[in-house]
């Protein structure tokens, strides 16, 4: 008599088992990676006029976090942070990197200067007011950056609350995804002191 023995594994136990592995390894790569995502990229929406003619109320940002890891804001970049003004809630707000460390920072004539050399600014909406932008100066320390909104007769910035130390930087606005007519990479303009 001849016996047959069958040690072979069952198949459908064995690839429901893989299939549950894999999805759950896929899971869990997906959860992950929108994490790290979430943390190096995160997405911004702005709010309000003081960036215009550059960027409106609605447009919806992607900030990297990974820029400032690497380097340092320089002249020119649209960075986000936090609020160093004391006494009210720290909110996160766009603005234009000015004036950098250990520079000095003058309002003369309604134009800025920086260390006695008037800035380019082929960005801006508007030629600002003289009751917007008296004359004035500032030095900015080790790890400190002068930062102005576009629009500057609508902006609070650091002609308000100073100079923004480099903790409170969150990061550089880099791509514009909303609306999509303006979908692309944040246009970069020359800064440069005559």
């Amino acid at each position: 008599m001849t016996g047959l023995t069958n040690n072979a594994p069952r198949p459908r136990l064995a690839n429901a088992r893989a299939l549950l592995r894999d999805v759950l390894a896929t899971a869990g790569f997906v959860v992950a990676v929108f994490t790290l995502l979430q943390l190096a990229i995160p997405r911004s929406l702005v709010l309000g006029t003081s960036m215009q003619p550059n960027f409106y109320e609605g447009n919806r940002l992607v900030i990297s976090r990974l820029n400032y890891l690497f380097g340092d804001p320089q002249r020119g970049d649209i960075i986000v942070f936090n609020t160093p003004e004391e006494g009210r809630r720290s909110t996160a707000v766009i603005k234009r990197v000015i004036g950098m460390p250990g520079e000095a920072v003058e309002m003369i004539d309604q134009q800025i200067h920086i260390n006695g050399e008037r800035l380019e600014e082929p960005y801006i909406k508007e030629a600002c007011r003289p009751v917007r932008c008296p004359d004035r100066s500032w030095t900015l320390g080790p790890n400190e950056y002068f930062v102005m909104g576009d629009n500057r007769n609508d902006s609070r910035d650091s002609r308000t609350y100073g100079a923004v130390s480099i903790e409170y930087i969150i990061g550089e606005a880099v791509f514009r995804f909303w609306p999509l007519t303006q979908f692309g990479v944040v246009p970069r303009f020359d800064t440069v002191a005559d």
